[in-house]
């Protein structure tokens, strides 16, 4: 929490076929919170470990991207617990199953390592293109 907070507007897509539009967020951008951590530079997937046994992984590459951050604040009010709270991990250019809730730890690995939801959903999660279900 004592990194610098910024606002954004993302909106919010679930792989169930509904979006929520222009969420006002207040995090912690990802950009910033990397520059304090060491990451093997072999690294290519981040698995994210959530209180509850939950994980999802998602690509170092879109990890890294400037509009992700770790939520605190929905609308200027603390993050409820059913959305995540009191942090998660928003990334606005995935479906929503990729922005772990209760986020308890971070692992960055050289090999993609499929989390719970992606036995049955894609491996990325990409709503523009209907990433929605496996191939396998």
């Amino acid at each position: 929490m004592a990194l610098p907070h910024e606002e954004f507007t993302a909106d919010f897509h679930c792989v169930t076929r509904w979006s929520k539009l222009d969420v006002k967020w207040t995090g912690i951008k990802v950009t910033d919170f990397m520059k304090l951590i060491a990451v093997d530079p072999q690294a290519a997937d981040v698995v994210q470990y959530s209180y509850g046994g939950y994980t999802t992984n998602i690509p170092l590459a879109d990890f890294v991207r400037e509009e992700n951050f770790f939520a605190f604040k929905l609308f200027d009010e603390p993050l409820p617990a059913e959305h995540g709270g009191p942090m998660r991990l928003v990334v606005p250019h995935l479906y929503a199953w990729k922005s772990g809730k209760w986020i308890n730890g971070l692992e960055f690995l050289e090999h993609e390592q499929p989390g719970f939801w992606e036995r049955g959903y894609h491996n990325r999660g990409e709503p523009w293109s209907e990433e929605r279900y496996s191939s396998f």
